[in-house]
């Protein structure tokens, strides 16, 4: 079971990934989103803001109306973060679960790809 401060300094560190990946900015230059990410084993939630591609803010509890929740365990959630696994065979087995419009899971998906391609 991962630990709040765990899942954050996960979520940092892919938040840089993103934010300093230009092939990736240029490909979401027009995503603006705010995410609730939630820890279904902790409790633990945590809101993203993203404005034209950009990550802008991550902060602990869950602020704001989402037009993305993504629920999985801690574990999950960090190394989704991390790039330690692939979330896109976790999302299909259930393990994580994201409610939003099909054009959201599908650029998530993306943002994955373009991030990990190996995993």
């Amino acid at each position: 079971m991962a630990t709040s401060e765990e899942i954050m300094e996960a979520l940092t560190d892919f938040t840089e990934q993103c934010n300093t990946n230009k092939r990736l900015r240029r490909m979401q230059r027009d995503w603006t989103k705010l995410l609730h990410y939630v820890a279904t084993d902790t409790g633990d939630s945590f809101t993203m803001e993203v404005i034209e591609g950009e990550i802008i803010k991550n902060e602990a509890g869950t602020n704001g109306t989402p037009d993305v929740v993504v629920e999985t365990d801690s574990e999950t959630m960090c190394d989704m973060f991390w790039g330690d696994l692939n979330p896109t065979q976790k999302y299909l087995r259930g393990e994580i679960k994201v409610k939003g419009t099909q054009e959201d899971v599908m650029r998530i998906d993306a943002i994955t790809a373009v991030i990990w391609p190996e995993v």
